[in-house]
């Protein structure tokens, strides 16, 4: 099911509660599709990094090469792998900055110091991680979608990740009203410009953060577009066989389709197997149970089956070992 979506698809999500193997996943459905002749991006935007370990590579928030070029299926040349990760902490503050550059430009002299205390602040509030997240991610779906043929993310266990993908239309949402109070501001402008109070310097301050604004909303709607529109995306949820992570897979797969992101399917994964000894036999037994849980739920959702494999994934070779179970 996996490899077949992400062939069919131009932006892939992987999703679900922390430490069932996403990032392995979404590196062995990138190493398939690399191998068949597509170029891939690996975007990681969990804060518990995992890409470069795997990739036995460093991997920081700027693009490397991560494995390829190869010779695709039927003669296709130079498919590769990329990988990004997403550093929160690193990109608010570069999110941060980039807003302090602006305000300085924009506003008097006077209110300097009023600007840097604000933005202070705003360091530590909350959802100021999740925006410039947010706009990290929009820039990396733009610059993905432009470079390569498919993106791939490895997303934050499943609460941030639910929030994070309903924040594009909050966000609009909010930008929009801030556009509001700018246009009634810029009438108040042109007002007292006729009566001589304002000049040309404040009117094309005012353009100028209408035009910011602007372009903030307009790239929130791209983002929602396109992570909204099955024809190009899809969310996997991943899971283990345990009632944690299947209760939270139902509850995450229900906020996704109110959401409107189109859930493409489910990966189980570690799934004990039942020929390996009394233990594991009666854990697989125990997972069975689990998994009729998810069925009655998700059952109209396709589903994949990774077993518990002997070794640490680690590595392009052990990588493709996974993607042979998928």
């Amino acid at each position: 099911m996996l490899l077949d979506l992400a062939a069919r698809r131009r932006v892939l999500f992987l999703g679900g509660k922390g430490g069932v193997g996403k990032t392995s996943l979404a590196s062995a459905t990138a190493l398939a599709q690399a191998r068949a002749g597509r170029r891939v991006l690996v975007v990681s935007t969990d804060p518990a990094h995992n890409l470069g370990h795997l990739w036995q590579r460093t991997v920081g928030d700027d693009v490397v090469r991560l494995a390829g070029p190869f010779d695709g299926a039927g003669g296709a040349q130079g498919g590769v792998v990329d990988g990004v990760e997403i550093d929160p902490a690193r990109t608010a503050a570069a999110h941060l900055a980039a807003v302090r550059r602006t305000l300085h430009r924009l506003t008097p002299e006077h209110l300097s110091r009023e600007v840097d205390r604000h933005l202070d602040l705003a360091r530590d509030a909350p959802g100021t991680h999740e925006a410039a997240v947010l706009e990290r991610i929009a820039t990396a779906v733009e610059d993905g979608l432009a470079d390569h043929d498919l993106v791939v993310f490895d997303t934050a266990p499943s609460g941030h990740t639910a929030r994070l993908l309903a924040l594009p239309e909050t966000m609009g949402a909010w930008t929009d009203g801030l556009l509001r109070r700018r246009e009634r501001s810029e009438r108040l402008g042109a007002a007292a410009r006729v009566l001589g109070g304002q000049g040309e310097a404040e009117a094309r301050r005012d353009s100028e953060i209408r035009h910011v604004l602007t372009e903030r909303r307009d790239r929130f709607a791209r983002l929602r577009e396109v992570i909204t529109d099955p024809d190009r995306t899809a969310f996997v949820a991943v899971l283990a066989a345990e009632r944690l992570p299947v209760l939270e897979t139902i509850g995450l797969c229900r906020q996704l389709e109110e959401l409107g992101v189109p859930v493409g399917g489910l990966v189980v994964n570690k799934r004990s197997p039942a020929d390996a000894g009394d233990l594991l036999a009666a854990r697989r037994a125990q997972e069975s149970a689990h998994l009729r849980t998810l069925r009655d739920a998700l059952g109209h959702l396709p589903a994949d089956e990774v077993p518990l494999l002997a070794d640490d994934v680690v590595g392009a070779a052990a990588l493709e070992r996974v993607a042979a179970h998928l």
